[in-house]
């Protein structure tokens, strides 16, 4: 640690996304003075490894945030409504990675390559989109500044591990007990269900998080409504289908958009995003190049491929579009928002 920086907390130290956390404060050398690493009262008086040295893991209290700068929670939807409003009100500007306060219309939600200039509203909590609305939003936004945006549809192919660590077990044990003839009783998947649960290995599930009484899911309405807050258009036709696959780490997506702009080709979408922040384009059919989850691990970026015009539709648009969940789609926005809050000056050394 330094004499110099801030004083981060991370709550949820001990989780899959609290670990990235972590592992990205390292990566990225992020300015620290002191490091509070909280948890439940469970996992408390556990040590965990940064920058060489073993850090114990401490019970997430009210208190536990006096003098904290920067808090990043993913600790889940819960924790956050309770503990959140605590660390704001002892000065603390909380990253939340939950979906506790994401519609929370005094709440700013951010994707900094898109609407980094919200962060100037915050009133002590920012929230963190959801893993699947991130990466879109990153692909879509150079197109909507560009070009505006008329429609979007996408339908997502989303890895276990955005249900957790024992879902991620669950596809493991599943595999080889298929591969083995054993039998075997899914308890996990889809997360949210109270009525049953379903094989997720060799398998496709349409459902991530409950159904809502419009027959969309959470999950759904999630990507539908946090995207129409982060573009501030309100009126955007969005639709999303999300299913699970058997995938651990990466999320991919299947995009179709229109844009205001009519008589554009499949060149000018590539030539916008070959250069666009947080992007890397991936799109040469000839020579089978296109993203794929295996690939995007422990990447920052989001890769954009299969790039092609509607067959139909003018000014439509077809893409695919993969990251690392627990990365861009989690830890890394988190603490990109944290590094953003610094650059503009808006979170300041003490």
């Amino acid at each position: 640690m330094s004499n110099k920086g801030f004083h981060v907390a991370v709550v949820g130290a001990t989780g899959a996304v609290g670990q990235q956390m972590l592992k990205t404060l390292e990566e990225r050398n992020f300015p620290l003075k002191s490091l509070t690493l909280l948890s439940s009262a469970r996992s408390a008086g556990k040590t965990v490894s940064f920058r060489g040295e073993d850090v114990t893991v401490q019970e997430a209290k009210p208190e536990s945030f006096d003098g904290i700068d920067i808090a990043l929670f993913s600790a889940g939807g819960s924790v956050s409504k309770e503990l959140a409003p605590e660390a704001a009100k002892r000065g603390a500007v909380v990253i939340d990675n939950t979906s506790a306060f994401r519609m929370d219309p005094e709440v700013p939600l951010v994707v900094p390559e898109v609407n980094k200039e919200d962060l100037r509203d915050h009133k002590g909590i920012i929230a963190n989109p959801n893993c699947s609305t991130i990466q879109m939003l990153v692909a879509l936004e150079p197109i909507r500044a560009a070009y505006g945006l008329k429609k979007v549809i996408v339908s997502t192919y989303q890895a276990v591990s955005g249900a957790g660590a024992q879902a991620v077990e669950e596809l493991y044990s599943q595999t080889k007990a298929i591969i083995n003839n054993e039998s075997f009783e899914p308890k996990i998947l889809p997360v949210g269900s109270d009525k049953k649960h379903y094989q997720i290995a060799f398998n496709a599930i349409p459902q991530i998080d409950k159904f809502e009484d419009n027959g969309f899911t959470f999950e759904e309405m999630k990507m539908i409504n946090e995207t129409k807050k982060i573009m501030h258009l309100d009126s955007l036709p969005v639709a999303a289908t999300c299913v699970r696959l058997p995938v651990a780490i990466g999320h991919s997506e299947s995009l179709y958009f229109e844009t205001e702009k009519g008589a554009l080709t499949a060149a000018d979408i590539q030539n916008l995003l070959k250069d666009a922040p947080g992007i890397v384009l991936q799109d040469n059919p000839a020579e089978q190049v296109y993203p794929m989850p295996a690939d995007c691990v422990g990447k920052n970026d989001v890769f954009v491929g299969r790039i092609r015009k509607d067959l139909d539709a003018d000014n439509g648009f077809h893409m695919w579009v993969v990251s690392d969940n627990l990365l861009k789609g989690a830890a890394w926005n988190s603490v990109q928002i944290a590094e953003t809050l610094i650059d503009m000056e808006i979170v300041k050394e003490q």
